[in-house]
């Protein structure tokens, strides 16, 4: 009977370490064909079997990793690369990558090479990951002051409608080939198609009377990689597009580009850098020049079918935060635009670019809503909202022109409370009070000064425009 007892249980342990065989066999299939969801359950109860197993680390912060586990992924990778399991430095290197850690991530990957050209195994794909690492070491250095004043997460599908431009702008659709983009004008169009390998090229049109010209294929854009989600500036020459090509921090990444009408071709793009860009998709860069905000959209921190819309403040020239002379990790925090707070440090234009982004978000229908004001240009001019004007360079100082006023408004509110508070006040306190509202009323005066003086500076400039 106890030998029988012993049979059964050695029977047992054999089709138990039989099974454990095959489980793991098959996880490692799974995992190298990308189902990594399929394999974590497996490499989970392994490490927790054997927790110095530096195999199973690896293979379980590596399924971690890409199912989106980043915290517990470097944990487990971190253990498989003290025992020098050789993928786990590639790991670590995509990870600090992500994490904008780039120079740990190019410690890592370089660790990787030189293990396995020891091996002499192939190291492309490290190769591959360090030129990425070395852009965004570049990149790092070079992140753009700009003032990202709001941002929502909706649908992939519907990103498009959380835009909210204005007709200057141009007009932007999702067709069933992909984005098309048309001038302000009506007649220029740009349209990003897509061929039976899921390549995606831009093409240009023009409308001629009543119909559009054959597209043309934009090769100089399109033999650099896929091209997508055009936009062109209110100059008719920028162009942005968003493009996955050498240049790429991520996947799409957004390129700006100029036309050189001398050889009807594009110059060679730049990509955007930081924060515009991040290891993630970004694209759909859009400008309006009319009520001086930006739109892009990313997919950074997303679940899948999410994306986040940024709105942002155009800045005049590009200005960058000192990388040298600053504190790295913060730097990083707003490349990534962890708090998009922290980029708000204008007051006065993040409070302008608010209540313009406000007027458009809760603006009624452009037939029923009325006039938003009443100005002057001359004889003939009389204008009651932004699109109005022609010069953007008017329609920019006449935004200025409101916010003095309102500025004025609230300096006059200010000084009436003072002047009662003077009034009611005892004799002996008065003296202390008098000089504070002297002052008040000189800011005042000079405000009223500096209002009438921009009101003829916006007609003067309106004015040229009209006469050209």
């Amino acid at each position: 009977m106890k030998q029988k007892k012993y049979l059964t249980a050695l029977l047992g342990l054999c089709m138990a370490g039989t099974a454990g065989a095959q489980t793991l066999t098959q996880a490692k299939n799974f995992f190298e064909q990308g189902e990594f969801e399929k394999a974590k359950p497996v490499f989970e109860r392994l490490v927790k079997q054997s927790p110095s197993n530096a195999s199973y680390n690896f293979w379980y912060g590596a399924c971690c990793y890409e199912t989106g586990e980043s915290e517990k992924a470097y944990t487990y990778l971190s253990k498989s690369a003290k025992r020098r399991y050789i993928d786990a430095y590639l790991y670590l290197g995509k990870w600090c990558y992500d994490a904008y850690r780039f120079d740990e991530a190019e410690e890592n990957l370089n660790e990787y090479i030189d293990l396995r050209s020891r091996k002499k195994g192939s190291t492309e794909d490290g190769e591959r990951m360090l030129e990425k690492v070395r852009r965004g070491q570049r990149m790092i250095r070079g992140v753009e002051k700009v003032a990202v004043i709001d941002s929502f997460v909706v649908d992939k599908q519907d990103f498009l409608k959380a835009y909210k431009l204005s007709a200057d702008a141009g007009d932007i659709q999702i067709t069933e080939n992909g984005v098309r983009f048309t001038n302000e004008m009506g007649d220029k169009q740009l349209q990003s198609v897509r061929n039976a390998e899921g390549q995606a090229s831009l093409y240009s049109s023009m409308k001629m009377i009543d119909q559009w010209s054959k597209p043309e294929a934009v090769t100089s854009i399109n033999e650099l990689g896929n091209a997508d989600y055009p936009f062109v500036a209110g100059d008719g020459i920028t162009m942005y597009y968003a493009s996955d090509n050498e240049e790429s921090m991520g996947g799409y990444d957004i390129f700006v580009t100029r036309y050189d009408s001398d050889d009807n071709s594009y110059l060679r793009p730049d990509n955007l850098g930081m924060p515009f860009n991040s290891p993630a998709n970004d694209y759909m860069y859009v400008i309006d020049d009319l009520n001086n905000l930006g739109w892009f959209v990313s997919d950074r921190r997303q679940p899948e079918g999410k994306v986040c819309v940024y709105v942002f403040v155009p800045n005049a020239s590009k200005q960058v935060y000192d990388y040298e002379n600053g504190d790295p990790d913060q730097i990083a925090a707003l490349a990534r635009l962890d708090r998009i707070s922290d980029t708000c440090t204008d007051e006065d234009k993040v409070r302008t670019a608010r209540q313009q982004l406000a007027a458009l978000v809760y603006s009624k229908d452009e037939n029923t809503r009325k006039a938003d004001f009443t100005f002057i240009v001359d004889d003939s001019a009389t204008y009651h909202s932004l699109r109005d004007f022609r010069s953007a360079e008017a329609r920019k100082q006449f935004q200025m022109l409101q916010q003095k006023e309102k500025d004025l408004e609230s300096l006059i509110g200010q000084l009436d409370k003072k002047r009662e508070a003077y009034a009611q006040a005892p004799e002996s306190n008065r003296a202390n009070m008098a000089p504070g509202i002297l002052d008040m009323e000189k800011r005042v005066e000079q405000l009223r000064q500096d209002i009438e003086e921009l009101t003829n500076t916006v007609r003067n400039t309106e004015i040229r425009q009209l006469r050209k």
